[in-house]
Protein backbone atom coordinates (compact mmCIF):
# COMPACT_ATOMS: atom_id res chain seq x y z
CA UNK A 1 0.00 0.00 0.00
CA UNK A 2 2.49 2.45 1.03
CA UNK A 3 4.50 1.41 -2.71
CA UNK A 4 1.45 2.20 -3.87
CA UNK A 5 1.15 5.83 -2.50
CA UNK A 6 4.47 6.58 -3.51
CA UNK A 7 3.90 6.03 -7.05
CA UNK A 8 0.72 8.27 -7.23
CA UNK A 9 2.59 10.62 -5.51
CA UNK A 10 5.35 10.73 -8.04
CA UNK A 11 3.05 10.90 -10.85
CA UNK A 12 1.05 13.96 -9.34
CA UNK A 13 4.04 16.17 -9.02
CA UNK A 14 5.82 14.72 -12.55
CA UNK A 15 2.21 16.04 -14.07
CA UNK A 16 1.24 19.07 -11.93
CA UNK A 17 4.63 20.38 -10.67
CA UNK A 18 6.12 20.70 -14.54
CA UNK A 19 2.83 22.50 -14.91
CA UNK A 20 3.05 24.90 -12.19
CA UNK A 21 6.68 25.82 -12.33
CA UNK A 22 6.15 27.75 -16.18
CA UNK A 23 3.42 29.13 -14.86
CA UNK A 24 4.40 30.60 -11.79
CA UNK A 25 7.85 31.30 -13.93
CA UNK A 26 5.72 33.13 -16.46
CA UNK A 27 3.69 35.14 -13.94
CA UNK A 28 6.83 36.49 -12.09
CA UNK A 29 8.79 38.08 -15.32
CA UNK A 30 5.17 39.28 -16.34
CA UNK A 31 5.28 41.12 -13.18
CA UNK A 32 9.03 42.31 -13.80
CA UNK A 33 8.07 43.98 -16.87
CA UNK A 34 4.95 45.53 -15.69
CA UNK A 35 5.42 49.61 -15.84
CA UNK A 36 6.89 50.91 -11.81
CA UNK A 37 3.48 52.62 -11.34
CA UNK A 38 1.70 49.97 -11.95
CA UNK A 39 3.36 47.70 -9.14
CA UNK A 40 2.19 47.60 -5.70
CA UNK A 41 2.54 50.44 -3.57
CA UNK A 42 1.27 52.50 -0.79
CA UNK A 43 -2.66 51.52 0.41
CA UNK A 44 -2.77 54.45 2.71
CA UNK A 45 -5.18 57.17 1.34
CA UNK A 46 -2.20 59.45 1.19
CA UNK A 47 0.37 56.91 -0.95
CA UNK A 48 -3.23 56.22 -2.78
CA UNK A 49 -3.78 60.08 -3.54
CA UNK A 50 -0.11 60.53 -4.66
CA UNK A 51 -0.35 57.95 -7.02
CA UNK A 52 -3.51 58.64 -8.35
CA UNK A 53 -4.26 59.68 -11.79
CA UNK A 54 -4.30 64.04 -12.57
CA UNK A 55 -8.15 63.48 -13.22
CA UNK A 56 -8.73 61.86 -9.70
CA UNK A 57 -6.38 64.00 -7.28
CA UNK A 58 -7.87 67.12 -9.10
CA UNK A 59 -11.69 65.67 -7.76
CA UNK A 60 -9.83 64.49 -4.37
CA UNK A 61 -8.57 68.29 -4.05
CA UNK A 62 -11.69 70.11 -5.38
CA UNK A 63 -13.76 67.83 -2.79
CA UNK A 64 -11.80 68.09 -0.12
CA UNK A 65 -11.81 71.89 -0.81
CA UNK A 66 -15.38 71.53 -1.08
CA UNK A 67 -15.42 70.26 2.65
CA UNK A 68 -13.70 72.96 3.59
CA UNK A 69 -16.18 75.47 2.32
CA UNK A 70 -18.84 73.56 3.97
CA UNK A 71 -17.32 73.91 7.46
CA UNK A 72 -16.28 77.34 7.06
CA UNK A 73 -20.02 78.11 6.45
CA UNK A 74 -21.23 76.57 8.97
CA UNK A 75 -18.58 78.51 11.79
CA UNK A 76 -19.55 81.55 10.32
CA UNK A 77 -23.50 81.85 10.10
CA UNK A 78 -23.30 79.61 13.19
CA UNK A 79 -21.50 82.57 14.79
CA UNK A 80 -23.59 85.25 13.38
CA UNK A 81 -27.51 83.69 13.45
CA UNK A 82 -26.57 83.14 17.52
CA UNK A 83 -25.41 86.78 17.60
CA UNK A 84 -28.07 88.19 15.48
CA UNK A 85 -30.39 85.92 17.55
CA UNK A 86 -29.43 87.12 20.83
CA UNK A 87 -30.45 90.87 19.57
CA UNK A 88 -33.77 90.30 18.05
CA UNK A 89 -34.37 88.47 21.55
CA UNK A 90 -33.53 91.51 23.33
CA UNK A 91 -35.59 93.90 21.22
CA UNK A 92 -38.42 92.02 20.93
CA UNK A 93 -38.26 92.15 24.71
CA UNK A 94 -38.47 95.31 24.72
CA UNK A 95 -40.89 95.82 22.08
CA UNK A 96 -43.04 93.65 24.36
CA UNK A 97 -42.94 96.05 27.36
CA UNK A 98 -44.45 98.68 28.40
CA UNK A 99 -43.05 101.71 26.13
CA UNK A 100 -44.02 103.69 22.95
CA UNK A 101 -42.65 104.14 19.37
CA UNK A 102 -40.46 106.86 20.29
CA UNK A 103 -38.89 105.48 23.25
CA UNK A 104 -37.76 102.42 21.61
CA UNK A 105 -36.75 104.42 18.62
CA UNK A 106 -34.38 106.66 21.05
CA UNK A 107 -32.88 103.76 22.21
CA UNK A 108 -32.15 101.98 19.08
CA UNK A 109 -30.94 105.33 17.40
CA UNK A 110 -27.12 104.38 16.79
CA UNK A 111 -28.45 100.09 16.29
CA UNK A 112 -28.46 98.48 12.78
CA UNK A 113 -29.54 95.12 13.70
CA UNK A 114 -32.34 94.07 11.65
CA UNK A 115 -35.28 94.70 14.51
CA UNK A 116 -33.87 98.08 14.56
CA UNK A 117 -33.84 98.78 11.11
CA UNK A 118 -37.80 97.44 11.62
CA UNK A 119 -37.79 100.10 14.01
CA UNK A 120 -36.43 103.09 11.97
CA UNK A 121 -38.40 102.20 8.86
CA UNK A 122 -41.89 102.48 10.96
CA UNK A 123 -40.58 105.74 12.58
CA UNK A 124 -39.69 106.83 9.05
CA UNK A 125 -42.78 106.35 7.75
CA UNK A 126 -44.79 107.67 10.45
CA UNK A 127 -42.86 110.75 10.06
CA UNK A 128 -43.63 110.80 5.87
CA UNK A 129 -47.25 110.14 6.86
CA UNK A 130 -47.33 113.53 9.50
CA UNK A 131 -49.31 111.22 12.33
CA UNK A 132 -52.49 110.32 9.98
CA UNK A 133 -53.40 106.80 11.15
CA UNK A 134 -55.94 105.68 8.48
CA UNK A 135 -56.16 101.97 6.29
CA UNK A 136 -52.95 103.51 4.04
CA UNK A 137 -51.14 104.41 6.60
CA UNK A 138 -51.11 101.00 8.11
CA UNK A 139 -50.57 99.23 4.76
CA UNK A 140 -47.70 101.41 4.07
CA UNK A 141 -45.91 100.54 7.12
CA UNK A 142 -46.98 96.88 6.49
CA UNK A 143 -45.52 97.29 3.42
CA UNK A 144 -42.20 98.87 4.66
CA UNK A 145 -41.84 96.38 7.74
CA UNK A 146 -42.26 93.24 5.15
CA UNK A 147 -39.62 95.06 3.28
CA UNK A 148 -37.13 95.16 5.83
CA UNK A 149 -38.05 91.76 7.24
CA UNK A 150 -37.27 89.87 3.28
CA UNK A 151 -34.03 91.84 3.05
CA UNK A 152 -32.65 91.01 6.57
CA UNK A 153 -33.78 86.77 5.52
CA UNK A 154 -32.17 87.38 2.36
CA UNK A 155 -28.52 88.89 4.21
CA UNK A 156 -29.05 85.97 7.27
CA UNK A 157 -29.46 83.40 4.31
CA UNK A 158 -26.29 84.54 2.41
CA UNK A 159 -23.63 81.67 2.13
CA UNK A 160 -25.89 78.13 2.60
CA UNK A 161 -27.01 77.52 -1.24
CA UNK A 162 -22.62 77.11 -1.58
CA UNK A 163 -23.86 74.52 1.21
CA UNK A 164 -26.66 72.98 -0.85
CA UNK A 165 -25.08 72.86 -3.95
CA UNK A 166 -21.94 70.67 -2.46
CA UNK A 167 -24.45 68.38 -0.60
CA UNK A 168 -26.29 67.79 -4.02
CA UNK A 169 -23.30 67.24 -6.35
CA UNK A 170 -20.39 66.24 -4.13
CA UNK A 171 -21.47 62.26 -4.59
CA UNK A 172 -21.64 62.53 -8.17
CA UNK A 173 -18.48 64.67 -8.66
CA UNK A 174 -16.95 61.17 -6.35
CA UNK A 175 -18.23 59.11 -8.59
CA UNK A 176 -16.79 60.48 -11.67
CA UNK A 177 -13.72 60.16 -10.07
CA UNK A 178 -14.45 56.46 -9.55
CA UNK A 179 -15.49 55.62 -12.93
CA UNK A 180 -11.98 57.83 -14.08
CA UNK A 181 -9.55 55.44 -11.86
CA UNK A 182 -11.36 52.42 -12.79
CA UNK A 183 -11.65 53.01 -16.36
CA UNK A 184 -8.11 53.33 -15.85
CA UNK A 185 -7.51 50.09 -13.87
CA UNK A 186 -9.10 48.07 -16.84
CA UNK A 187 -6.96 49.59 -19.29
CA UNK A 188 -3.84 49.21 -17.09
CA UNK A 189 -5.24 45.39 -17.09
CA UNK A 190 -5.62 45.39 -21.08
CA UNK A 191 -2.14 46.38 -21.44
CA UNK A 192 -0.17 44.21 -18.97
CA UNK A 193 -2.63 41.46 -19.97
CA UNK A 194 -2.60 40.10 -15.68
CA UNK A 195 -5.44 40.16 -13.89
CA UNK A 196 -2.97 39.65 -10.58
CA UNK A 197 -4.62 41.26 -7.57
CA UNK A 198 -1.49 43.34 -6.40
CA UNK A 199 -1.97 45.09 -9.62
CA UNK A 200 -5.49 45.88 -10.36
CA UNK A 201 -6.26 46.90 -6.55
CA UNK A 202 -4.07 50.25 -6.30
CA UNK A 203 -5.84 51.47 -9.20
CA UNK A 204 -9.28 50.38 -8.15
CA UNK A 205 -8.42 51.24 -4.43
CA UNK A 206 -7.24 55.02 -5.41
CA UNK A 207 -10.96 55.42 -7.57
CA UNK A 208 -12.47 53.90 -4.45
CA UNK A 209 -11.67 57.08 -2.53
CA UNK A 210 -12.49 59.29 -4.76
CA UNK A 211 -16.08 58.04 -3.97
CA UNK A 212 -15.39 58.40 0.10
CA UNK A 213 -14.32 61.61 -0.37
CA UNK A 214 -17.42 62.61 -2.00
CA UNK A 215 -19.49 61.16 0.67
CA UNK A 216 -17.25 62.67 3.40
CA UNK A 217 -18.10 66.16 1.23
CA UNK A 218 -22.16 65.76 1.03
CA UNK A 219 -22.88 64.16 3.72
CA UNK A 220 -21.71 67.18 6.10
CA UNK A 221 -23.20 69.27 3.97
CA UNK A 222 -26.89 68.52 3.86
CA UNK A 223 -26.69 68.09 7.40
CA UNK A 224 -25.40 71.63 7.93
CA UNK A 225 -27.78 72.69 5.75
CA UNK A 226 -30.84 71.23 6.99
CA UNK A 227 -29.94 72.71 10.50
CA UNK A 228 -29.11 76.37 9.22
CA UNK A 229 -32.17 76.24 7.53
CA UNK A 230 -34.30 75.69 10.57
CA UNK A 231 -32.17 78.12 12.77
CA UNK A 232 -32.73 80.90 9.51
CA UNK A 233 -36.28 79.73 9.92
CA UNK A 234 -36.62 80.32 13.94
CA UNK A 235 -34.72 83.84 13.00
CA UNK A 236 -37.24 84.86 10.39
CA UNK A 237 -40.42 84.11 12.60
CA UNK A 238 -38.56 86.72 15.48
CA UNK A 239 -38.78 89.21 13.16
CA UNK A 240 -42.30 88.43 12.23
CA UNK A 241 -42.96 88.84 15.79
CA UNK A 242 -40.57 92.30 15.98
CA UNK A 243 -43.44 93.32 13.02
CA UNK A 244 -45.93 92.51 15.01
CA UNK A 245 -45.05 94.54 18.15
CA UNK A 246 -43.67 97.28 15.97
CA UNK A 247 -47.42 97.50 14.82
CA UNK A 248 -48.80 97.11 18.23
CA UNK A 249 -46.84 99.79 19.05
CA UNK A 250 -48.63 102.30 16.26
CA UNK A 251 -51.90 101.29 17.33
CA UNK A 252 -51.33 101.87 20.97
CA UNK A 253 -49.60 105.22 20.16
CA UNK A 254 -52.57 105.84 18.19
CA UNK A 255 -55.17 105.28 20.58
CA UNK A 256 -52.95 108.09 22.99
CA UNK A 257 -54.20 110.75 20.59
CA UNK A 258 -50.61 110.11 18.37
CA UNK A 259 -48.25 111.81 20.45
CA UNK A 260 -45.54 109.71 20.91
CA UNK A 261 -45.74 109.37 16.79
CA UNK A 262 -45.54 112.95 16.65
CA UNK A 263 -43.05 113.47 18.75
CA UNK A 264 -40.78 111.01 16.72
CA UNK A 265 -42.06 112.61 13.77
CA UNK A 266 -40.61 116.00 14.78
Amino acid sequence: MTTYRSLLTAAFVAVFGTVAVPQAAMAATAEALLPHNLLPHNLSPWGMFMNADIVVKAVMIGLAIASLVTWTVWLAKTIELGRETRFAKRRLEILESDTTLAQVERDSADARDPVAQLIHSAVRETALSHGLFDDGFKERIALRLERVEQAMSRRIARGIGVVATIGATAPFVGLFGTVWGIMNAFIGISETKTTNLAVVAPGIAEALLATALGLVAAIPAVIIYNQLVRNITTYRALLGDASAQVMLLISRDHGRRGLPISRAAE
